[in-house]
Formats: structure tokens, sequence, C-alpha cells
């Protein structure tokens, strides 16, 4: 079977880094601040090199790709749940919805974070938004897992397969580029 390089050696780290440091920083919550923090500042870094890459990177890393309108995603949320979507070999319009998703609510899990320990040390409020941005985030990480379990289904393709070694099937007449 053909394949095609979608996912660069980069975005592939930056996915698989994330993963790591936010799964460490959550079970290191309330039990190694030093850790916890550490994990929080690579985070941040994470995202914002992934913000840089979504400018410069090549073609399925740049944010011109993959985000689209509200209304297309929308019409692609509709066509999943007819089961009428169509394969993309980038992001499709849900998963570029939803990588905006995660860079923005990971983004504000970090600031909370650091303006926690940083500027608003034992501020009740602060700590409360850290731990309701850090609930979001594991709620979007859920409904992104369940999105590229339907979609590795119904286009019969491994799409966790892909963020490792960076291929995808080649596209047919069908497939959206």
């Amino acid at each position: 079977m053909a394949t095609v390089k979608v996912w660069d050696p980069l975005v592939r780290l930056f996915h698989w880094s994330l993963v790591a440091c936010f799964a460490v920083a959550w079970i290191s919550a309330d039990e190694w601040q030093d850790l916890h923090e550490l994990m929080g500042y690579t985070i941040a870094g994470l995202v914002a090199f992934r913000l840089l890459w979504g400018l410069v990177g090549p073609r399925y890393a740049r944010f011109s790709q993959f985000v689209r309108s509200p209304g297309s995603v929308v019409r692609y949320l509709t066509a999943i749940r007819k089961g009428q979507e169509k394969r993309y070999i980038g992001h499709n319009p849900a998963g570029g919805a939803m990588v905006l998703l995660l860079l923005l609510s990971l983004s504000l899990l970090t600031l909370s974070g650091w303006l926690g320990t940083d500027i608003f040390w034992g501020e009740e409020w602060v700590e409360e938004l850290h731990e309701l941005m850090g609930n979001l985030v594991l709620l979007l990480v859920a409904a992104h897992l369940g999105g590229v379990f339907l979609a590795s289904m119904r286009h019969r393709e491994n799409l966790p397969a892909a963020m490792i070694n960076g291929r995808k099937r080649a596209p047919s007449g069908s497939d959206h580029h």
C-alpha cells in the first residue's frame, strides 16, 4: 500500500513530548511540586514552539492547512454523524479545531499555573482556575482520543501509527488534501 509523508519529525516529537509532559504534570500535581512546575514550563515551551511551527513549518504542520471556519467544522461534524465524512490527509476540520482548543487550553493552564506560583501565590481563585483548566484539558484529550479512534475505524487507517512514523495511506480520488 502506497503511503505519503504527512507529519514531520518535529510535529511528532512535539506531540509525544506534550503527551508525556502533561501525563507527568498531572500525576505529580499534588505530590511533587518542582517536577509539576518543570513540566508546566516545558509544556508552555512546547506550545510556543507549536505556534511558531504552525506558521513556518512544512505543509501539514501549518495552521493555514488545517484551520477551517466554524461553519466547515460544523458541516464536518454533521457529516460524521451521518457517516459521510471525507478522509483528510492532514487534519480534518474537527481535528484542526481540536488542535486549536488544546493549544488554547494548554496556554491557559500553564498561564494559570505560573500565576499561581509566581504572582498570585496562595490565591484560591487562581488555584481553582488552574484545576479547572487541567480538567478541561483532560476532557479535550478524551475527545481527541475518541476522534482519533473514530477516524481510524471509519477510514481504516491507524492514526496513532501515523503520528509515530509520520506516514498515512496515499490519497484516493475522494480524499481531501
